[in-house]
């Protein structure tokens, strides 16, 4: 697991951040994925899917959303640890990533994808082949969800339509709350400053 957190902590200082550093930790039974608003030189959402012993990352500069014809950009980022899923926080000013994280929603998923016959397709390789999808069981996102890889290392995050439902998009990351604790970004800037 550590070659593949080889870039996580690459990029940390964990003197100086609370990140989590990452141990070799069992997988649950069903597979994580955790979405955190991030407010850092940009602001934007962090989307993680557990594959295995980490957290594959992209991260979403609209955030997702619930609506089936919006497409959402989601850029590759590094592995986590899985307990990042936890992690809620100020990341230090001149630190990768410095701003604020709150957890804005988690819950476990199912893999979906499958090949051209039906047969379902290993999740990890779905990934590497540039396409998957799964289906979130979060406190706020719910439903089918595709991932698909459209140029070089660009992807989309999409809802995929089931029956009449209709969502309510992307919310406003500065008046969110997160699901751990029910703060605010302001408010935990506040806390831990």
């Amino acid at each position: 697991m550590s070659e593949r957190l080889s870039d996580y902590h690459g990029k940390r200082d964990f003197g100086r951040t609370r990140e989590p550093r990452g141990r070799q930790s069992a997988p649950g039974a069903a597979p994580r994925f955790v979405v955190q608003i991030h407010d850092a030189r940009t602001m934007h959402f962090d989307f993680r899917l557990q594959v295995g012993e980490v957290l594959k990352s992209w991260s979403i500069p609209k955030g997702p959303s619930d609506v089936p014809k919006d497409k959402r950009l989601a850029v590759p980022t590094e592995d986590h640890p899985l307990e990042y899923e936890d992690f809620e926080g100020v990341i230090p000013a001149g630190e990768y990533g410095g701003g604020t994280v709150i957890v804005w929603d988690r819950g476990s998923y199912e893999p979906l994808s499958h090949d051209r016959q039906g047969r379902p397709v290993d999740f990890a390789e779905s990934l590497e082949h540039g396409h998957a999808t799964f289906r979130l069981h979060g406190t706020k996102l719910r439903g089918q969800y595709a991932l698909t890889r459209f140029r070089e290392d660009n992807w989309l995050l999409v809802k995929t339509a089931e029956g009449r439902a209709r969502g309510h998009g992307t919310p406003d990351p500065r008046r969110a709350r997160s699901v751990r604790t029910g703060r605010t970004l302001a408010q935990v800037a506040a806390e831990e400053n």
